[in-house]
């Protein structure tokens, strides 16, 4: 075990050697990319041991096929030296399905194309790796898609979705996934491959075993939609032309691995309408269900208050559109010939139901916010509103629709009487509902198998069915028997049988399984309490637990730029699993295990893993589940260099405001030193950053010095002047809601605003960060320009205040936290009188609002100057007295054409709703860019990330930038806050970017 964990629960098992090196050979040998696509190292091991389920199984060795003949080699070479295989796509089966303990395929990297669309006959012919999500737009020219939509359609591949029988919400109106398929060309156990489609004239012991249970299996199959557990041997009936493509669909690799599908396509509804119900509980929500179904919904949701209240806690009041009154609302989707007809339909059904509590939406933002909340609801519910773990394998249990109320408050007793807890909601419409439990996997494992065990009874009791679209997988196999005879299990072995009788296609599986408790990784990583690093409060101060929040849903795998989002970068430039945050999140998990990664903070895995890890941030928004990869790679990199020598970067970049400071002293010597021939590269290259890169000149006169020539008004004589302070102080912020204010304060606020309507100006502090101060100081004298016209009176700190970006970025936390403790110490007397800070360059910025509360979370300065710190578009967008004077106002911009990078920091820990806001009102026409600018402070300047940094850049500002360059013929601003932002583009498309300040400085024609 490594030295980072605490005796751990169980013995973690031994894990298999990876694959000998002349097997490793002979696969290279017969795969269309060779060696290339055949990886046995610990590394990749890692990645691939988990899915998004409890489960841990570390497989031998992943291949990553690019044709079919590639798999079907694969499989011959695996069944001579009888290695079992798994197919694999996205990694997103909550079940344990896509683990295995040999090779795992993984199709998603290669072997993901779509062969052929045909609008008129509504098919497509794919490859099993190909996305939902590229499925979904290649039809969407046509008006069609496909049509199951599981919460994962943006990152789950097609061949996973007919594994595990996806359904979604949609699956009331067109069925599962396995109703979607026409034909599989596919492989079996034996290595016999076959199309299977309609009849089994081909397998006529297979017909045998069907005619030889057609009384069980009518009995026992079928019975309502959303049983998809065990084998769907229904399919198999005559009265259904012996189908069987569609039983294959839901075996979950265990009888063929898919090589092609050919697939049915549905037409996009026409302006659907969202109807939202309130109802007083979840219960009562489920007993209307039977009421709505007659009329032909598409879909029919049911979510529980507490989820909502996690979205507003989690993304902010703005992300939930009003709702109807109620504890629990069923989410109803209508279509229609057209507009108005969808719209009385779904007036029709709101008089149909039992709830007088409704709201229509029709298609737009709000309807666009109710479906993301669902959509997020797997990894949201990875947390109970409590903020305990929450682990899917009781996750979507399915009864009769009918049968759902009562069900649903059985299954509350049971979780009560256990004492525990998960968010639920689901497929109401059809019966289905999930929920993510908080079983003490790390204390006591027990639990899941006793709670588990009584619940499937219960299920059974229904009707019901262990899984209502997600697979049986390792997490509920074992269970079957309660739900089935035991002549159906015994079908289940027959047909195993047929296709794969070595059992070498996903052993543990459905037939033979493993029981529900083996394999569960949680309990075998022992705690890791936090240690001179960040606090990780939110995880009960221990950095295991932080790890694990990542339960694998993959979102960060999605390229989610067309919605906005920033996760992943590295990921979407390079589409290999290891530069997910997911696949980091593995790995540290394996660190902290210590089995199959067993070098600690050392370990070469690690550090592989975190290279190309952008430290962007963007997890901590975008993943539901809450993961920092930017945090836990500062964290490693503290523990791993603690008391020794780093990396020459880490000293050029890691102390960048030191060399700043002390450039200062005579910037123009600098400067004329650093255009001697040669001697730039040679810091480049002696500093440890890319010889491909340049560095930015530094200013002839920094923005300290000129503020304190120019006469602003000083600090110590700012608390001379009690006026404002007294009458204002505290209270600057409260119209924002981001400062505690309580009921007395009313009357000094309204005295404030008196105050600022007499021309009294408000105080503000102008902390200037080593960026802006050193190399870009136009942006906070075109600041001040701004604050000025605005009416308050621009404050300079006593000295400089460095929040220690920098250090935290390359793991240095205690000099980061010794940076901080000094700015506390400087901007701390401001905010305890309630004195807005202004802070300019947005990563600085997000350093104040969060890192500081993680990395000194026990001084009471540090929240008091994370709730008075803001960005100048809060501060303008402010009402009184935190805004500017009333009758200012913005430039008139109408005519400004703008490409705007937000900052990956600024995004995803402040929210850039503020600054597009604010360009809206002053007219600019902008298009504002999803996705980080690739240089992401000291990362695109180290040695061995530029191409990776190009590459990020490539995923969305290169392209923005040639684009402007061709539409406006370069009359264009970038706009960009970001210092690094401003310095890629500088680099790569020898583009000059603008601040917000100096756009606003220059459209009042203010001199700065």
């Amino acid at each position: 075990m490594s030295t980072l964990a605490g005796p751990p629960v169980l013995r973690p098992p031994a894990d298999a050697a990876a694959l000998d090196a002349d097997v490793v050979a002979e696969i290279a040998g017969v795969l269309s990319g060779g060696a290339a696509d055949v990886d046995s190292g610990t590394r990749r091991r890692a990645e691939y041991s988990s899915d998004a389920s409890v489960y841990r199984v570390a497989p031998r060795a992943v291949v990553f096929p690019r044709t079919a003949e590639d798999i079907v080699a694969v499989m011959r070479i695996a069944r001579s030296h009888q290695l079992p295989v798994t197919m694999r796509g996205a990694g997103t089966s909550i079940a344990g399905n896509a683990i295995g303990p040999g090779i795992v395929l993984d199709t998603s990297r290669h072997y993901n194309r779509i062969l052929s669309l045909d609008p008129e006959a509504r098919t497509a012919v794919v490859q099993p790796g190909v996305l939902l999500a590229a499925i979904q737009k290649a039809g969407a020219p046509h008006g069609l898609r496909f049509g199951p939509d599981p919460s994962t359609w943006t990152r789950c591949t097609i061949g996973g979705s007919i594994g595990n029988n996806a359904c979604g919400p949609h699956a009331l109106a067109w069925g599962r996934s396995a109703d979607q398929v026409i034909d599989l060309d596919v492989v079996d156990g034996t290595g016999r491959r076959f199309t299977a489609s309609t009849g089994l004239d081909e397998f006529p012991e297979l017909r045998d075993i069907v005619h030889g249970g057609l009384a069980t299996i009518r009995r026992e199959f079928g019975t309502f939609g959303r049983q998809v557990s065990g084998y769907s041997l229904e399919h198999l009936l005559p009265e259904r032309k012996e189908n069987l493509a569609r039983m294959l669909a839901g075996t979950e690799g265990t009888l063929c691995v898919i090589l092609q599908a050919t697939i049915r396509l549905v037409p996009v509804p026409t302006a659907p309408h969202l109807v939202v119900l309130g109802y007083p509980d979840m219960f009562e929500a489920a007993d209307d269900v039977v009421n709505l179904l007659p009329l032909k919904p598409l879909a029919i949701e049911g979510m529980d208050s507490r989820l909502v209240d996690v979205v507003r806690q989690h993304k902010g009041d703005g992300a939930v559109p009003d709702l109807p009154k109620g504890a629990g609302w069923m989410m109803v989707e209508v279509g229609g010939v057209d507009e108005a007809d969808a719209r009385e339909r779904a007036h029709q059904l709101a008089e149909a139901s039992a709830s007088d509590e409704v709201a229509v939406f029709p298609p737009g933002p709000d309807a666009t916010a109710m479906w993301r909340i669902r959509a997020d609801g797997a990894g949201l519910g990875g947390r109970t509103p409590a903020g305990e773990q929450a682990w899917p394998n009781w996750e979507d249990a399915a009864v009769p629709p009918a049968r759902l109320g009562e069900y649903l408050r059985r299954f509350d007793a049971l979780m009560k009487e256990y004492r525990l807890d998960g968010l639920m909601y689901g497929h109401f419409g059809d019966g289905c509902t999930h929920i993510r439990i908080d079983f003490p996997l790390d204390r006591d494992p027990q639990v899941m198998r006793d709670f588990m065990e009584r619940a499937a009874d219960l299920v059974a009791t229904y009707g019901g069915s262990l899984s209502g679209e997600h697979g049986d997988g390792r997490a509920r196999s074992e269970l079957l028997p309660r739900m089935y005879s035991a002549d159906a299990i015994d079908l289940f072995r027959r047909v195993k049988g047929v296709f794969d009788p070595d059992s070498l296609l996903n052993p543990g599986v459905l037939v033979d399984p493993d029981p529900i408790d083996e394999h569960v990784r949680r309990p075998n990583a022992g705690p890791v309490p936090a240690s001179g690093g960040f606090s990780f409060e939110s995880d009960h101060g221990d950095f295991s637990t932080a790890v694990h929040r990542c339960m694998g849903v993959g979102k960060c795998r999605a390229d989610m730029r067309a919605a906005g989002g920033f996760m992943c970068p590295s990921y979407q430039a390079s589409k290999d699993e290891k530069d997910s945050t997911r696949a980091r999140a593995r790995v540290l998990e394996e660190m902290i295990r210590g089995t199959l990664v067993d070098g600690g903070w050392d370990a070469p895995e690690v550090a592989d893993a975190l290279d190309l890890c952008l430290s962007c941030k963007a997890c901590s928004s975008d993943c539901p589940a809450g993961i920092d990869m930017a945090q836990y790679k500062s964290e490693v990199l503290y523990h791993k260099h603690k008391g020794r020598v780093r990396p020459i970067s880490h000293y050029s970049l890691g102390w960048l405001p030191r060399w700043l400071r002390l450039v200062g002293i005579a910037p123009a010597a600098v400067n004329a030193i650093m255009k001697v021939p040669g001697v730039q590269q040679a810091i480049i290259r002696g500093g440890g950053m890319d010889r491909r890169r340049r560095m930015p000149g530094f200013a002839p006169q920094q923005f300290g010095r000129w503020l304190k020539r120019d006469g602003r008004r000083r600090s110590h004589d700012f608390f001379t002047d009690v006026n404002w302070v007294a009458s204002v102080g505290g209270r600057a912020g409260a119209a924002t809601g981001m400062l505690p204010v309580d009921a007395a304060d009313s009357d000094a606020r309204r005295g404030a605003v008196a105050a600022r309507r007499a021309g009294v100006r408000t105080p503000v502090v102008l902390w200037t960060d080593s960026f802006s101060n050193g190399i870009a100081p136009e942006i906070p004298r075109a600041a001040v320009a701004v604050l000025e016209d605005a009416g308050y009176e621009v404050v300079l700190p006593p000295d400089n205040a460095c929040c220690g970006l920098t250090w935290i970025t390359t793991g240095q936390l205690d000099g980061a936290r010794s940076r901080l403790e000094d700015l506390l110490g400087k901007l701390g007397p401001f905010a305890a009188r309630g004195i807005p800070i202004l802070g300019l360059e947005p990563s600085c910025t997000a350093v104040l609002r969060s890192d500081l509360l993680h990395l000194l979370p026990n001084d009471p300065r540090s929240q008091v100057v994370a709730d008075h710190v803001f960005t100048l578009s809060e501060l303008l967008s402010a009402p009184a007295p935190l805004g500017p004077r009333p009758d200012w106002q913005l430039p008139d911009l109408h005519g400004t054409t703008a490409v705007v990078q937000p900052h990956c920091h600024q995004y995803s820990v402040i929210g850039f709703a503020p600054d597009r806001a604010l360009l809206k009102r002053a007219g600019v026409e902008f298009t504002e860019l999803a996705g980080c600018c690739g240089l992401a402070g000291n990362f695109g300047m180290e040695k061995g990330h530029y191409e990776t940094s190009v590459a990020v850049a490539e995923n969305a500002l290169l392209p923005a930038l040639r684009e402007a360059d061709q539409s406006c013929g370069g009359d264009y601003v970038y706009l960009a806050d970001g210092f690094s932002c401003r310095t890629q583009a500088d680099n790569l498309a020898d583009k000059d970017g603008r601040a917000l300040a100096q756009l606003l400085a220059d459209g009042l024609h203010l001199r700065y």
